[in-house]
């Protein structure tokens, strides 16, 4: 990549903390897809949305593109993932007032 093209990037020391989520619920309109990232705690009755990703249809198949790649590449490392939760279609999730389906 050319100095020309590069893309400087700043991560602020707040961001670069993170935040955890183990549940991620996905909902698209005509031209757009939102990613809202959830922290679901036993015993806590109403989970949270902690954060709000809201991205055009390109840029979510290119998001698509770089998990496909970047699991199979630590599958290579480490070992299939297994999957051990209930399916995604069983869990019940009420979203504000209408259901939505990660």
């Amino acid at each position: 990549m050319s100095a020309e093209n590069e893309l400087n990037i700043e991560l602020s020391s707040e961001v670069a903390q993170g935040s955890y989520s183990n549940l991620a619920i996905i909902t698209h309109s005509s031209s757009e897809f939102i990613l809202d990232f959830v922290r679901m705690m036993p015993g806590v009755p109403k989970a949270q949305v902690n954060n709000r990703i809201i991205m055009n249809a390109e840029h979510a198949k290119r998001l698509y593109l770089a998990l496909k790649d970047n699991i199979a590449k630590f599958e290579n490392q480490f070992g299939e993932i297994e999957l051990h939760n209930t399916p995604i279609d069983k869990v019940p999730i009420n979203f504000g007032n209408s259901s939505a389906e990660a």
